[in-house]
């Protein structure tokens, strides 16, 4: 079983690392949302780039390939501590992928829609807090990295309220400190008051 569980860890980076907003992009306008707005290529880009239906398209895809590695590794993981161990390597390399793509020599996106599709089958009360958190950071601010960031410092608190084991813990640490990380671009415009808000317009610094 340990090739089985190697094979599909392996197979849970590479998934996560199909850079599907650059793909929906390109087919479908022919344009690289690399090239445009904050050069990410996240739904909120792939948006910005191609419009509303490629940003929900890159969205959905990006939540989906966290969450199908994970499904599969909740049903092979077998019984005891080892299962959590192993369910939670699964989400940190389909989570890992997006942000450090092999396709793109390592030049990804900041991991929030992943991260929600690798929690969903696995812990979805953490799932739907920090989703719960980024819709209000959104309604009150109108920021989306503030509203990733603060759903990203929710992931551990939230699993720790709710008793979560080692593993998710620790997996949840890693996700809220790796999304911070790849949105210090977003934290310093925040700062000087260059940061977009949704539905356009900027705060004046």
């Amino acid at each position: 079983m340990t090739g089985v569980f190697l094979l599909l860890i392996a197979a849970a980076y590479l998934l996560g690392a199909v850079p599907f907003g650059l793909v929906f992009s390109r087919c479908l306008t022919g344009k690289d949302p690399r090239d445009f707005g904050s050069g990410n290529i996240g739904a909120t880009n792939a948006a910005r780039t191609g419009g509303k239906k490629i940003g929900l398209l890159t969205l959905a895809a990006d939540i989906i390939k966290g969450a199908i590695p994970v499904a599969i590794a909740m049903q092979l993981g077998g019984e005891g501590p080892s299962r959590e161990w192993f369910i939670a390597v699964t989400a940190v390399a389909a989570f890992l992928g997006h942000i450090f793509p092999v396709y793109l020599k390592f030049q990804g996106g900041k991991g929030v829609a992943t991260m929600f599709g690798v929690l969903l089958p696995w812990q979805p009360q953490v799932a739907i807090i920090a989703f719960a958190v980024w819709l209000a950071a959104i309604a009150l601010s109108r920021y989306v990295a503030l509203a990733s960031i603060l759903a990203g410092i929710s992931l551990p608190l939230s699993a720790w309220l709710f008793g979560a084991s080692p593993p998710v813990l620790y997996a949840c640490l890693l996700f809220c400190v790796l999304m911070a990380v790849r949105h210090q671009s977003n934290v310093q415009r925040l700062l000087s008051g260059t940061e977009s808000r949704v539905g356009g317009g900027k705060k004046a610094p």
